[in-house]
C-alpha cells in the first residue's frame, strides 16, 4: 500500500474538510464503518448486514483509501477506494471482474486505477466532498503514472429499474466508448425489457465521471447484493476536467509520498 501521505486541507464553506490517505488499520476501519452507514444501512441492503457494522472485503488490504475528514471533529465524511497495478497484480483481478470481462483491457492494465466504494456522508452531499476526493483521485494517477482510470457506476433498481433504462439509454448516445474498450457482463441487467423513466435522473457522481470524459464500456451489469445496475466506465487521465484538480484553489492536491 501507498505510505503515509501529508494532508491537505481546503478552503471552504464551514466545517473545514480535509483530505488525506488511510495509512493505519484504525483508520480502514472509520472508512469501512462509513460505507457500511451508506450503502448497508440507508440503503436498507439487509442481506448484506454484518455484527461488526463494516463493509469490508478481500481487496481493502490491496488498496488505498483517500480519506475526507471534518476537521474539527476529525469525523470521516468522504472516501475513495483506489487499486494500483501494483494492487491489481498481487489480487489476480480488479473489483469490476466480478460483474465484467474485461479481456479487452488487457493490455491497459499497467496504465489502470480502478475506483470504487465512493462513499459521502449523507450530510456532506453538496459538493465539497466529492470534489475534493476527485483532486485526490487525479493526483493519484499521475503519481502512479497511470493514464487510466476504470471502475462502476451503480443506478439503483428501487423503481424497477426503470430509471437505470433512462439513464443508460440517455448516456450511450454521447458517451459510449469505442469498439476496442468494449466489455461485457456476466449477469446482464435486461434493460431491453423494463420500459425506460420519462426522464433520466443521472446519479451525481456518474455525471461527474461524465463530465470529465469518462466512457461507458457496454451495457449494464445486474448487482442484486446492492439491487443496482452497473456500469462500466472508463476514462483516460488526459480527459479528467482539470477544474477538480483546481476547485477550491488547490494546484497540486496531494504532494508525493516520503
Amino acid at each position: 500500500m501507498q505510505q503515509p501521505i501529508e494532508q491537505l486541507a481546503v478552503r471552504t464553506a464551514q466545517p473545514r474538510l480535509v483530505l488525506s490517505m488511510a495509512s493505519t488499520p484504525d483508520e480502514l476501519r472509520e472508512v469501512q464503518r462509513l460505507r457500511y452507514k451508506v450503502f448497508i444501512e440507508t440503503m436498507g441492503l439487509t442481506s448484506l448486514q454484518r455484527a461488526d457494522g463494516l463493509d469490508a472485503d478481500e481487496f481493502d488490504a490491496h488498496c488505498d483509501h483517500l480519506i475526507v475528514r471534518e476537521s474539527d471533529s476529525l469525523r470521516v465524511v468522504g472516501t475513495y477506494r483506489l487499486l494500483s497495478p501494483a494492487g491489481a497484480r498481487k489480487l489476480g483481478r480488479v473489483y469490476s471482474e466480478n460483474e465484467f470481462d474485461l479481456g479487452r483491457l488487457n493490455n491497459l492494465r499497467g496504465r489502470m486505477v480502478e475506483a470504487g466504494r465512493a462513499c459521502i456522508h449523507p450530510d456532506y452531499r453538496g459538493g465539497s466532498v466529492i470534489m475534493l476526493l476527485w483532486s485526490g483521485l487525479a493526483d493519484y494517477m499521475r503519481r502512479q503514472q497511470c493514464d487510466y482510470l476504470v471502475g462502476c457506476a451503480s443506478i439503483s433498481l428501487a423503481d424497477g429499474g426503470h430509471n437505470a433504462v433512462a439513464v443508460f439509454e440517455q448516456l450511450r448516445q454521447k458517451h459510449m466508448a469505442p469498439a476496442e474498450y468494449r466489455v461485457t457482463p456476466h449477469l446482464p441487467f435486461p434493460f431491453q425489457k423494463v420500459a425506460p423513466a420519462l426522464s433520466a435522473q443521472v446519479p451525481p457522481l456518474l455525471k461527474g465521471y461524465m463530465r470529465s470524459g469518462a466512457w461507458i464500456c457496454g451495457e449494464p451489469a445486474w448487482d442484486p447484493d446492492f439491487e443496482s445496475a452497473d456500469l462500466f466506465l472508463l476514462m483516460p487521465l488526459a480527459n479528467l476536467d482539470a477544474r477538480y484538480a483546481r476547485h477550491y484553489g488547490v494546484a497540486d492536491p496531494l504532494p508525493a509520498a516520503a
